[in-house]
Order: structure tokens, then C-alpha cells, then sequence
């Protein structure tokens, strides 16, 4: 099996969409060699997945990425808000949310925001940042077959423009290759859930008109309730570009063929109350709207990410997030297990941290379609989901039960009914703003490419007994003291208590993954510290 192979890494990525671009960008920042092969020719060219959240976009800014990502969206830099209307021209209006962070509370939380960037814009930013950080990305090439061993993964990759196949020898694969993924299914990995929830024609459209009937109403997404035409109105541009989902009932016989260009114009223009509205089609594409998760998240060395692991409605744009996250989860332990620091049971956590996001996440998002009224939802969300959480704590506050975290209550909720980042070991760490080096960053800019320990200013001992254990079990921890003055690595602002803010004491100590959870803290001094590192590294990265 390992005969006659043409291409050797550590990780091979099926799927060059945004999940797998962005499990690529992650593990090159992690200096892991891998190989990512899409089907497709190029990136994504229909406007859509959109909506990225303050967790990831917290992502790519560790990932260096933010800026150039804010940039390509910066035509929707000042949308916000979901309008619902019966029309654009007529008296019934309501906003279901007029600002996604009203009053800047988000600050409190997060040095980053949300962003509306479609995937179309999106992508393009990830392949070149991703190859500007080393990655091999391969478009125009199709995975054919794969099969495991005990060492290993060997794949068939198809080069769709010259017909060449290539054998590829990876340690482990990703499989990001969507909703209908024919690795899940090679490993005959069950979904469990409602299943489709809605159908929909995405109508891409040209219409110059159409912002002088919008005004000044700079919304994210518009709800048009009419009866007869319903669906849903999103900007590309503000001016003459935009998108019409429009409902589509295949299971009443109706079939992507009725959508003609005529039907969809009038469509539209009966929706927004313009009959004279100057409307051109420029393209059409379905999509479906389910809630699926799947039972596993891999199988021996084969992971699961995005939509192959879970489908969600599109309401609260909660899919590709978590998909995102499912790619920086699982890069930051392919990448210690592959450097010889952990065992393979790290990656064992994967599924245990992030299958129970993927269920009460998808269960919100279908509660959110009912809550909005989305056009074309009928259905009803199941107990998991119902109004727990709003949409920063879903998006931010959800904490881990289980996996590579220590001193946690595995009863808690996996999404809590409010925010709650005082640096319990589950959740994401506490954000403060420091000073380091005479540069301002915040706390979760030091957290990406190793464990980070925090402690008091003063409470060397705690440093040290990190740098001493570090250099004893050959893994990378980085450890700093932080207070308000200027004996401390990291400065804080307006003497700002660090430790009351990740709920410990002046002499305790914090330990923060890779990915910025916390994994572990102690309240205080301990007798013999070296010990108690040791030993919490070690069941952390599960080293026998």
C-alpha cells in the first residue's frame, strides 16, 4: 500500500471551499506541510455564505488575516440588520434587529467583530494569504478513492485538466467536501436530526433601480412576506448587484427548469413592490436548508469539518462558522500530534469538543428560522435548540464539556443561557487589552502556536516551572506575567485585574490552548508547581 506513491504529507484536505481553505491557512501558521485538493476550478463565484461571526473572524486575525478580509468587504462594511417586510414600497416593516452590536457591547469580549464578507469575496483572500503562508493548494483536483491503514492515509487524485492521477501518502485527512460528502459516506457515518428543512433558488440579479427603492435602509438581509412572492432580498453592492432567494418546492413536483428568467424577474418584482422594476438575471443556483449533524466526526485517520460534518439553516449564518472552528479545532491538535508533542488521543477530543457544538448549534440556527419567520421554514425546532442563547452567546460563549480541558463540569451546558468568559476551563479565555513590549495587543493574540500559561506579576515561580517542564517534555509553552505595572510581560490597561477577570487568585495561574480555550487554572499557589504542569500537560496531550 505504501508502493508507488508519488506525493507524501503529513495532512491531506479534501475540499477547497471555506472550511478547507481554512484548515489549510491554520495548519501552515502551524508549520504543518500538508496538500489541499478541490474538484472545482476555482474559488466560489456566487455570492453567498456570508455572515462571519466575532469567533471567527477572532481566527483569522491570530491568523493574520482579519485586515485583509475586512478590506474585501468593505462595500457591506455598513449593513446591518434584518428587515422584514410585507414590501420595500409599502407601510409594513418591522426590523427584527436594526444593529448586530448595539452600543458597542461586543467590545467587552472581543478585539475582533462581525464581518460581511461573501464567500465569493472570502475565498479569493484565504488562497492567497494560505499560499502566502506555504500552502499547497491544488485546484481542478478530484479525490477518486482513499483507504486506511493502521500507519496511514493513500489517495487516488485525479488532475480534472490533464487526466494525470496522483497517489498521495498523508498521516491523516480532512474531509471538508461538503454537505453530501462522499468520504462520510465511504465511512458510512450516519446523520442524525430533521433533516431538510427548506428549498431554495438563489437568483443572482442586475438592477439599478432597485436602490433607489431601497434608500437608505442599509440591511444585511430583507424578508419580503408576500404571499404570492416571498424570499429574500440580500445586497451585493448596494447599487445594482444583488441576490433573491426565492422558495422552491421540489417535493410539490416543481423543478429548477420552472425557474425561467421572466418568472424570476416578475417574482422579484412583485416581493419588492416595484412592478416596473428593471430586473436581469444573471445567474441561478439552488440550495438546501437542513439540519443534519453527523454521528461521528471521523473514522481512524480520517476527520470530518464543515458541512460533511454538519448541515444548518442559514439563518444566524451559523454553518460555516462552525465549520471554521471545526478546522482550527482540529488544526492545532493535527499539528502537535504530527510535531511528536501529543499522542493520538488529542484527537480523539476533536469530536468530543466539537460534535455537541455542532448539535446545539444547528438546533439554534433552526430556531432562529422559525423565530425570523424565514421565508420558505415550516418546520419546528427540536428541545435542543428552543430560545437558549442569543446570538453572541452561541456564536462566542459555547464551552467544552469534554476533551482537552481540565476541572470541568461536564453537567454545564454546552451553550449557558448568557455569556459567561471568566476563564472557567471549557470556555474561550477572557480578552484583555495589555501592553507588550510597548505594543498594545489583546491577550488572545498570544494564542495560537503553543500553550500559553498566565500568572500574577511577581509570581515568578510559575514562569519558571513553565520554562523547566517546557524544555523537559519538548512541547512549546510560553508563560507570562501579567499586572498592572511595568515589572509585568504584559501590562494591563486601567489596572485592570487579570486574574479576577479568568476567576482566579493573585498567586494562581491560567493555561490556555492553542486555539485560546482555557484548558486549566489553578486558584492559587501549589506546593510543588513543575509536578502540577507536568501532569496537566500530560493529560492534556495525552502523552502516556
Amino acid at each position: 500500500m505504501n508502493e508507488n506513491v508519488d506525493h507524501r504529507v503529513p495532512v491531506l484536505i479534501v475540499g477547497g471551499s471555506l472550511v478547507g481553505l481554512s484548515a489549510s491557512l491554520f495548519l501552515s501558521r502551524l508549520g504543518v506541510r500538508h496538500l489541499l485538493v478541490e474538484k472545482h476550478a476555482g474559488t466560489s463565484t456566487h455570492p453567498r455564505g456570508r455572515g462571519n461571526n466575532v469567533r471567527t473572524m477572532e481566527l483569522f486575525r491570530t491568523a493574520g488575516a482579519e485586515r485583509l478580509i475586512r478590506d474585501a468587504a468593505s462595500v457591506l462594511a455598513d449593513n446591518h440588520g434584518i428587515l422584514q417586510a410585507a414590501s420595500l414600497t409599502g407601510d409594513d416593516q418591522e426590523w427584527l434587529f436594526k444593529e448586530i452590536d448595539p452600543g458597542g457591547g461586543l467590545a467587552r469580549f472581543s478585539p475582533s467583530g462581525w464581518c460581511l464578507c461573501s464567500q465569493n469575496d472570502l475565498e479569493p483572500v484565504l488562497v492567497e494569504h494560505a499560499r502566502a503562508q506555504g500552502s499547497d493548494l491544488r485546484f481542478s483536483a478530484e479525490l477518486l478513492s482513499f483507504d486506511q491503514d493502521p500507519d496511514g492515509v493513500s489517495a487516488v487524485v485525479k488532475d480534472r485538466e490533464t487526466g494525470e492521477h496522483t497517489t498521495v501518502r498523508a498521516d491523516y485527512l480532512v474531509a471538508a467536501d461538503g454537505p453530501r460528502s462522499p468520504i462520510r459516506e465511504q465511512l458510512r457515518i450516519g446523520q442524525s436530526g430533521p433533516g431538510d428543512l427548506f428549498h431554495n433558488v438563489s437568483i443572482t440579479f442586475r438592477s439599478r433601480d432597485l436602490a433607489s427603492v431601497v434608500g437608505d435602509r442599509r440591511f444585511i438581509v430583507c424578508y419580503l412576506t408576500n404571499p404570492e412572492a416571498d424570499g429574500a432580498l440580500l445586497p451585493v453592492d448596494n447599487e445594482e448587484r444583488w441576490v433573491f432567494h426565492a422558495p422552491w418546492k421540489p417535493d410539490l413536483g416543481e423543478t429548477l427548469e420552472d425557474f425561467t428568467d421572466e418568472r424570476c424577474a416578475e417574482h422579484i418584482r412583485k416581493a419588492v413592490g416595484a412592478p416596473g422594476l428593471d430586473v436581469e438575471i444573471t445567474g441561478k443556483a439552488p440550495w438546501h436548508a437542513a439540519e443534519r449533524v453527523a454521528e461521528r466526526y471521523g473514522a481512524g485517520r480520517v476527520f470530518l469539518a464543515g458541512d460533511s460534518a454538519h448541515e444548518m439553516s442559514p439563518t444566524g449564518a451559523f454553518g460555516s462558522n462552525t465549520g471554521i472552528q471545526d478546522a482550527h479545532n482540529l488544526a492545532w491538535k493535527l499539528a502537535a500530534v504530527v510535531a511528536g508533542e501529543a499522542g493520538p488521543g488529542l484527537l480523539e477530543t476533536y469530536e468530543a469538543e466539537r460534535l455537541p457544538v455542532a448539535r446545539a448549534t444547528s438546533a439554534r440556527a433552526s430556531a432562529r428560522s422559525q423565530e425570523h419567520s424565514h421565508p420558505g421554514y415550516a418546520g419546528t425546532p427540536g428541545p435542543v435548540g428552543g430560545r437558549k442563547g442569543g446570538m453572541l452567546t452561541v456564536a462566542l460563549g459555547y464551552r467544552y464539556a469534554r476533551g482537552a480541558v481540565l476541572g470541568v463540569d461536564p453537567g454545564r451546558p454546552v451553550v449557558p443561557e448568557g455569556m459567561d468568559l471568566s476563564g472557567e476551563p471549557g470556555t474561550r479565555a477572557p480578552h484583555l487589552w495589555v501592553s507588550r513590549g510597548g505594543a498594545r495587543v489583546s491577550t488572545l493574540d498570544l494564542y495560537e502556536r503553543s500553550f500559553v500559561l498566565l500568572c500574577g506579576a511577581g509570581q515568578d515561580r510559575w514562569r519558571a516551572a513553565a520554562e523547566r517542564v517546557a524544555e523537559r517534555m519538548g512541547v512549546r509553552l510560553d508563560a507570562y506575567t501579567v499586572g498592572p505595572g511595568p515589572g509585568a510581560d504584559l501590562v494591563t490597561e486601567d489596572g485592570a485585574d487579570w486574574a479576577a477577570a479568568h476567576g482566579t487568585g493573585a498567586e494562581g495561574a491560567v493555561l490556555v490552548r492553542p486555539d485560546a480555550f482555557v484548558a486549566w487554572r489553578s486558584p492559587g499557589a501549589v506546593p510543588d508547581a513543575d509536578a502540577v504542569l507536568r501532569d496537566a500537560l500530560t493529560a492534556l496531550l495525552h502523552r502516556a
